[in-house]
């Protein structure tokens, strides 16, 4: 049975390990500079994916770890959880900065843009940032573009939703940063306040599994969330978003995707 056309299911969730804790670093989430990176995405490379654990020591978890993401979401596997409910998002406008880090592109909120609520807990927005290709696959297949939503509650846990992306009409958001992407470089740009509510994403159908961060340090324990609905992005605005991230990668003699 496809639960991806299953108008019953009210909700879906794909369940791989049991949620456990873990603690993460303030700078898990705001990430380095690409001048202090050394990783890289080409497949076969030297600081390729396959070689993260082996540059660091800290980032051994990346080649050792049990519960490493991204992972392809099957549908032959996957339960039906309808107690689950809804997603619980309550998002509000905030200052915002627009940052380039060589390998995403990310808004990064600073104040109270809102939260998630998950099983009671609740996870702080922090920053939104971009991975085209998509890092997760759904039966093998990869999207043009991939969002990932971070929060992250009390304890330092980490929770992401992750929204899919297609060529299409352009998406709201990226709409509202296009010229800013044009012309961002090394520096952060400041957007003033930005309403997260402009992530428009269906709530009601999404899986769920517990992995890890998808670049180094690759800390495990995150719970992740992927919204069934596939959004759609513009050409015009996957390009502004490839073309930004190579210029610093350009800058810094790295590669980076």
């Amino acid at each position: 049975m496809n639960l991806l056309t299953n108008l019953n299911f009210f909700f879906v969730l794909f369940f791989l390990f049991v949620i456990y804790s873990s603690t993460f670093t303030a700078s898990s989430l705001s990430h380095s500079k690409p001048e202090d990176e050394d990783f890289g995405y080409t497949e076969g490379s030297s600081n390729g994916p396959e070689n993260w654990w082996r540059l660091n020591p800290k980032w051994r978890v990346c080649g050792k770890g049990k519960r490493q993401s991204p992972i392809d979401l099957s549908d032959k596997v996957v339960h039906e959880f309808p107690q689950l409910g809804k997603l619980q998002k309550y998002y509000k406008p905030a200052p915002a900065l627009l940052k380039n880090m060589g390998h995403a592109i990310m808004v990064q909120w600073n104040g109270n843009a809102g939260q998630l609520i998950i099983n009671g807990t609740s996870y702080k927005l922090i920053q939104c940032h971009w991975h085209t290709p998509s890092e997760h696959t759904f039966n093998g297949t990869k999207f043009e573009l991939e969002l990932h939503v971070v929060h992250q509650n009390s304890k330092g846990e980490i929770a992401v939703i992750g929204i899919w992306y297609k060529i299409g009409r352009p998406d709201g958001l990226l709409s509202k940063l296009l010229k800013n992407l044009q012309s961002l470089g090394e520096k952060d740009i400041d957007l003033g306040v930005i309403n997260p509510g402009m992530m428009e994403f269906g709530c009601r159908k999404y899986y769920r599994y517990v992995g890890s961060l998808t670049t180094p340090p690759c800390t495990e324990g995150v719970v992740w969330t992927i919204v069934q609905k596939v959004k759609t992005v513009s050409k015009e605005q996957l390009r502004a978003l490839k073309e930004a991230v190579h210029h610093v990668s350009r800058l810094s003699n790295k590669v980076y995707h």
